[in-house]
């Protein structure tokens, strides 16, 4: 009885492994896009992308304040989880790096980024050090978002469900994610080629506190920040936005998250505006919505590069 039911447990673990998530996640995207498409072409002779720059310039100067804020939170998290790791060093240079870097996400095969922070930390620390903490940047991210997501949820059963990422952070539980989160993207990344020996990260990796309160905090402020930057556009369009601003919180952290999980292109892009639209068919009209998303998503492109462009231009200086 005992060797059938480990045989059982076996098959499955066996099975687990040979889905592939990757076909998922492309299959996934696609809809989305393919959804997306559907809802332009169905709003498309109600979409007016024409605004009175006069009347709303201020909003727009706000909007991009709050995204460049936003990144620049987006940093300073990151800088506090390779703290959190066990890394010493000069975290305004992290944060510089990180800001530099920020605009190789829009490269095709949106992994450079991650590449160059790798290679930059690899030679500041350990090779484990530097690997993981890229792979769990997004996770803290996603466990941010999900624990805002559950402030809707509050008397649902799914209040715990959006929780276990955050649980999953202690210090006795974050090894287990890691090496899990290491076979989820173990296409991706083959060529950091980091060997699979979990003795060596836990002896190269050492925890500085039993729960990364600072780096989750921050993170919280980066989403809140990108949500304020959204909200102003949104606004424009919408003029019960303000009415409605919880539930538009809500459901922005959660299409973020979806758009996170996703990441077939920058920021989610599709992702995140196709399950935006989905999740927020009543109260708003559709057209009203897409030129917000639009009006958005433009602004918040356009901060990513213009905050990345004077260290990319003193690399690039330096170089010649």
């Amino acid at each position: 009885m005992a060797m059938r039911l480990n045989l059982s447990i076996s098959n499955k673990k066996a099975f687990l492994k040979k889905i592939n998530f990757f076909i998922f996640k492309k299959l996934f995207f696609f809809t989305s896009i393919i959804y997306l498409i559907y809802c332009l072409r169905v709003n498309f002779n109600k979409i007016a992308l024409g605004i009175d720059f006069t009347s709303f310039k201020f909003h727009l100067i706000l909007s991009f304040v709050f995204c460049i804020l936003s990144i620049i939170f987006n940093a300073y998290a990151w800088s506090c989880i390779i703290y959190w790791l066990g890394f010493r060093g000069n975290s305004i240079r992290l944060i510089s790096f990180y800001l530099l870097t920020n605009s190789l996400k829009y490269v095709p095969g949106g992994i450079w980024h991650f590449v160059e922070r790798f290679n930059y930390l690899k030679i500041r620390t350990n090779k484990y050090l530097s690997f993981y903490s890229i792979l769990l940047e997004p996770y803290i991210m996603l466990s941010a978002s999900l624990l805002l997501v559950s402030l809707g949820a509050f008397y649902s059963p799914l209040f715990v469900l959006f929780l276990i990422p955050s649980i999953f952070l202690h210090k006795k539980l974050i090894y287990f994610v890691l090496f899990k989160l290491e076979l989820l993207k173990k296409k991706s990344i083959e060529l950091f080629n980091i060997p699979n020996t979990k003795l060596e990260v836990y002896s190269k990796i050492k925890l500085q506190s039993f729960f990364p309160v600072r780096s989750l905090l921050i993170e919280i402020l980066f989403i809140c920040s990108k949500f304020m930057g959204f909200l102003i556009c949104f606004s424009i369009f919408n003029e019960n936005s303000i009415e409605n601003n919880f539930v538009l919180f809500i459901v922005f952290c959660l299409s973020w998250a979806i758009g996170l999980i996703v990441p077939a292109a920058p920021g989610g892009l599709g992702v995140f505006e196709a399950s935006f639209i989905f999740f927020m068919r009543e109260g708003f009209s559709q057209s009203s919505v897409i030129e917000g998303l639009i009006y958005f998503r433009l602004i918040s492109t356009l901060s990513d590069l213009i905050l990345s462009s004077p260290f990319l231009f003193k690399k690039i200086l330096k170089k010649i």
